[in-house]
């Protein structure tokens, strides 16, 4: 079975608040067998015209599970604390390449 990951581009308008969100979020995606591999780290725009601010990266066993993290009650509350406190929130999942 392959990986499922899940990609979030963001802007943070307010950092404070987004905290919130932040300290909400990893227990859903806990809770879905999910895990972080990167959470706004150093990047670099290697080659095109794409110029993200903030990038995490998910893995999840299954993109079943990640489709259920992002509909679990959890992550609701969550994408709830997160309303307002960004320019922009574009979130993807893709199937990774079977094992």
């Amino acid at each position: 079975m392959a990986y499922a990951y899940i990609i979030v581009q963001s802007k943070i308008s307010d950092p404070e608040r987004f905290k919130q969100y932040m300290t909400s979020a990893p227990a859903a995606v806990a809770a879905a067998g999910g895990e972080y591999l990167a959470r706004g780290g150093r990047l670099a725009v290697l080659e095109g015209d794409w110029r993200p601010m903030r990038i995490t990266l998910l893995r999840f066993p299954s993109f079943e599970q990640a489709q259920a993290f992002y509909d679990s009650e959890s992550y609701r509350a969550a994408r709830l604390l997160r309303l307002g406190t960004t320019d922009l929130f574009d979130m993807i999942v893709t199937e990774g390449t079977p094992d």
